[in-house]
């Protein structure tokens, strides 16, 4: 069994904070970036294995979703986080009440370990992600859901270049 939580503090907003996470779960895993998917989806090596990890309480446009489905700042959404976490980079995977989804990816809330980068809650302040709750797995869902809501008033991403997320472009 994985047992993942909380690690860390860093600079920015977005770092890592002791929370009451850290104390339900004992603390984080780490990995290392194997693979970039799309924008809220990476493979990782991870105890002597490779696994794709879905990031928790976010949801970025699709790049090759159902029947070729692409939706607009998808390509962007994926080169962000790209950015963020390229291949090689080493990172802490912080579990929640759910240890997979029903497609059998990890679920995780990331921080890059260099600087305990909250990515997640990047991806959805810098208006790449929206705010997607997957209960029972809500330990950041207000954090998310206000950075959701700023982006969105500040015209920030796919707000400004789409009016919104879920806009196909196919």
């Amino acid at each position: 069994m994985l047992v993942m939580s909380a690690c860390g503090t860093g600079r920015s907003s977005a770092a890592a904070p002791k929370s009451a996470v850290g104390a339900r779960f004992g603390g984080s895993v780490p990995a290392t970036v194997s693979k970039e998917v799309d924008g809220d989806t990476v493979h990782v090596h991870i105890n002597g294995g490779d696994e794709k990890v879905r990031f928790i309480g976010i949801n970025t446009p699709e790049t090759h979703g159902p029947g070729g489905l692409k939706e607009c700042y998808g390509q962007e959404a994926s080169a962000r986080l790209a950015q963020l976490l390229p291949v090689g980079t080493k990172v802490d995977l912080v579990g929640d009440a759910d240890q997979r989804d029903k497609y059998g990816r990890l679920l995780a809330y990331v921080y890059r370990d260099s600087d305990h980068l909250f990515v997640n809650l990047v991806m959805v302040q810098e208006g790449f992600a929206e705010a997607y709750p997957f209960p029972p797995n809500v330990a950041h869902e207000s954090e998310f859901a206000a950075a959701a809501a700023n982006a969105r008033n500040a015209n920030r991403g796919l707000w400004r270049a789409c009016g919104g997320p879920h806009k196909p472009i196919n």
